[in-house]
Formats: structure tokens, sequence, C-alpha cells
């Protein structure tokens, strides 16, 4: 797999663009900061591109089914690129109007962009490597965003703020330049798209699939376990950071949980092979819950780094697992349309989660709440599990 071409263009793109990403929303927070005074006008902002991804998502996943994926990579990336133009635009006037024109034209690129990406994998590699491929490509991210932020930080003190974004435009065309060089034969997955244009086509069409695949919603579902603790993530650290009196345990928390993750998929390919990917997504499922809860006794730092080393781990067995399931049973004339309503849902309920562990801190505070969401995501693991027995045995003494 390491010997195709197609695979080290789409990891290098994938660690430039992260460079480029994390440069700029580490500029965006700085930008705003300096111009908005209030937080709940930052988030407003901030949920202005939201909102702009989310409404144009059906025609995204529709489009990504109909013409090349390679054609919709470039597209997003021509105009991720451009819309960084605008934001320079923001800091030489001052005006946070061209920052809203930056962030809806960047999310709407984000929407068209990694649908796209997500199809093309299993394009151009054999169904066993796409497990290992989802786990490097998940490794190649954490990585760009470890290092993005860092030089982010170190640069945003020794360089005017613009020079991020000059950095971050640089990276954009890089990636746009790689992606030209990108040699997928989809001749197969278009002409299934072809003849099914002789009828009428819709963005709904995706949710029959969804819902005659039993393993395939019940994972969609299931990811919803790692949203409610990614959701809340920054606040969570904010809170334990003052519980503890100690601004030092929010670069332990970050740095534990970004390398448990890389480590955990890593070893996911090796993990996969004893242990089926519907268990191993209970057993991250139980184990993420559970590191919730231990943060129960989040004002111990000691038992603090352990829960976010359990739930890094977790997650990065967890989403190249769910990635592969996705990948593997969704039928590929439907993959574009399947990712872009994954990536509307994951925007929503990442916008819910985060309000809903705002008002929650607030109210019954950081523990109660770490219990509340880790006691939700082990119910919510178990039922499923249930629910998988009884159709395992039941598909058992059909065949027998």
């Amino acid at each position: 797999m390491l010997r195709n071409r197609n695979v080290w263009i789409l990891l290098t793109g994938e660690f430039i663009a992260g460079l480029g990403l994390w440069l700029g929303i580490i500029g965006n927070l700085e930008f705003m900061q300096a111009k908005l005074p209030s937080d709940f006008l930052k988030s407003l902002l901030l949920a202005a591109g939201m909102l702009a991804g989310i409404a144009v998502g059906p025609y995204a996943g529709r489009l990504t089914d109909q013409v090349s994926k390679k054609t919709v990579m470039l597209l997003a990336g021509f105009v991720r690129a451009i819309s960084v133009i605008f934001m320079l635009i923001a800091i030489a006037t001052g005006s946070i109007w061209w920052m809203v024109v930056f962030l809806v034209l960047l999310q709407i690129s984000a929407t068209f962009y990694f649908p796209a990406l997500q199809a093309a994998l299993p394009l151009i590699v054999n169904e066993k490597d796409l497990l290992q491929l989802n786990g490097i490509h998940m490794n190649v991210s954490t990585l760009s965003r470890i290092i993005g932020t860092a030089v982010a930080g170190v640069l945003i003190v020794i360089l005017p703020l613009s020079m991020l974004y000059y950095g971050s435009l640089v990276a954009y065309i890089g990636l746009f330049i790689l992606t030209w060089f990108l040699a997928i034969d989809e001749s197969k997955e278009l002409q299934l798209v072809r003849n099914s244009l002789a009828e009428k086509t819709s963005f709904k069409d995706v949710f029959p699939i969804i819902k005659g695949l039993p393993i395939v919603l019940m994972t969609l579902i299931m990811t919803l376990v790692p949203v409610l603790f990614l959701g809340g993530f920054n606040l969570v650290v904010i809170n334990i950071s003052e519980l503890q009196d100690s601004s030092a345990i929010k670069g332990w928390i970050y740095t534990t949980e970004g390398i448990s993750f890389m480590l955990g998929a890593f070893l996911i390919k090796l993990i996969s092979e004893k242990i089926s990917p519907y268990l191993i997504l209970f057993a991250c499922s139980f184990l993420i819950g559970g590191s919730q809860v231990l943060l129960y006794l989040a004002d111990n730092p000691v038992i603090t780094i352990i829960a976010f080393a359990l739930f890094g781990f977790s997650v990065g067995c967890f989403f190249p697992t769910a990635a592969t399931i996705f990948q593997t049973k969704v039928p590929k004339e439907f993959h574009g349309r399947f990712f872009s309503f994954r990536n509307m849902l994951d925007r929503v309920t990442y916008q819910i989660v985060l309000l809903l562990s705002g008002f929650l801190l607030d109210f019954i505070g950081l523990q109660l709440m770490c219990v509340l969401f880790g006691g939700l995501s082990i119910i919510l693991t178990t039922i499923f599990y249930t629910r998988h027995k009884y159709l395992q045995t039941s598909i058992d003494k059909i065949n027998n």
C-alpha cells in the first residue's frame, strides 16, 4: 500500500493542508480576540461558517457522486485558497465582515472536500488495506495539528498576524498542486451513476441505503459516543485547569491525548487481525464512557492524565474502524451523499454537544457532567451491543 503513489499524494496533502488549517485557526482566534470582546458574538461568527457548510451539504453529496472525486477536490481546494484572500482583506481593513466571508467560503470548501476525500480512499487501495490507511491518514492529521499549533504559537509572537494566513495560502496552493497528480480510476463508479441518472436521483436516496444496512446505521449512531466528549473537549480542559489551579495541566492533557490517539490509530491494524471491527467499536465505546466517568476525580492530576490517555487511545481505534465500515458497507455510488450526510450530522451534533456542555458546566459542574455523559455513553453502547448480539444470533439460527 505504501508503494502506491496516490496514497503518498493524499497523505502529504493532508499534512500540508493540516498545517495551513491550524495556522489559520490560531490566526482566527487572535483576530477575534482583538475585534470581538463578546464570547457569544465569537460563537455566532464561527456558527455562520458552520451553517453555510450544512446548507450546501446535500448538493455537495450529489455532486461528489456524479462527477470525478478528483475534480471535486480540486474545486474545493481552489475555493479554499481563494478564501484566504478575504481574510487578508479583513486584517488590512480591520473589518469583521470580511472574516465572515472567509469563514463561509472555508466551510463550504470543506463540505465538498472531505466527502470526496473519504469516497476516494476506497478507490486507491484494496479493501484489506483500508483500515490501515484510515489509521495512517488520521495520524497524519493529528501530527499536522500538533506541529501546526506549535508553529503558529511561535509565529504569532514574532511576525504580523497576516503572515500566518500567507502560510495558510502557500499550504492550500501546495495541496491544490498535489491533487492534480492524483490518478484515480473511477470509470466503474461513474458508469453506475450515469446509469442511475436515467432515473431522478436525490440526496435523500441515501437514507433508505442507511436504513437497509443495520451495521451502518448502528455505527453512525455510535459515533455520538466520542462526540459527547469531543464536542465540549476544550471547555472540559479549561475547567480541569481551573479545578486543579494549574495552567500546565492543559499542555499535559493535549499532549497525552494526541500521543495516545496516534498510538491507537497506529496499532488498530494489528488489533483488527484478532478482533472483529464490531467488537472494536463496542470496546472503544465502553472505554470512552469509562474515561469520562474517571473524570469525576478530575481534581487528581494523575487520574486526569490516565483518563485522557484512555480516551485518546480509544478514539484512535474507534474512528479508523468506523470509517472503514462506512467505506466498505455503503455502496460506492452512494459514497458522496453518505459522507456528505455524515459531515452534516457531525457539524450539527458537535454544536449541540458544545452548547449542552457549556450549559451543564454552569448548572451541575464538570465532575457531574462527565459522569452523566460517561453513563449515557455506556448505556448507549450496552443497548447496541445487546442488539448486535441478538441480530447475530438470529442470523446464525437462519444459517443453521
